[in-house]
């Protein structure tokens, strides 16, 4: 099942606009509605500003009408077992659960599986917080 989310990952990385950082990153994301969401990194000349590829996923699931994500593929170009960055691993878990899976790949496929949970522990949680 993961590996249709890490081929959506590493099509849309071809996508990627990195000019400044040559660092093209691919996300997709499954979500509740059984479809799947893409995004590449799109940088602007006031790097870092800019977006990475997971909420350029996510900006594509909630445009569409869907809310949750079930599980998540990432990868880069440049470095195998690229993990989100901090502050995307706040964005993801807006919009997922502890349990939602997240595959780090390479270009070969998924190499590692991790919960949103070991992803970003003791993370804000939305139905407290929100």
């Amino acid at each position: 099942m993961s590996h249709d989310l890490f081929e959506a990952a590493r099509g849309a990385m071809a996508f990627a606009h990195a000019p400044y950082s040559k660092f093209p990153v691919g996300a997709a994301i499954r979500a509740e509605d059984g479809k799947i969401y893409a995004g590449a990194n799109i940088e602007n000349l006031s790097f870092p500003q800019g977006w990475c590829a997971e909420p350029t996923a996510i900006s594509h699931m909630i445009m569409a009408g869907a809310k949750k994500i079930v599980e998540m593929a990432v990868i880069a170009e440049k470095l195998p077992l690229c993990p989100p960055c901090g502050g995307c691993r706040q964005k993801i878990a807006e919009f997922a659960s502890k349990e939602t899976r997240i595959y780090l790949c390479d270009e070969t496929g998924v190499k590692k599986t991790m919960t949103m949970e070991e992803m970003l522990p003791f993370s804000f949680e939305t139905e407290i917080l929100g």
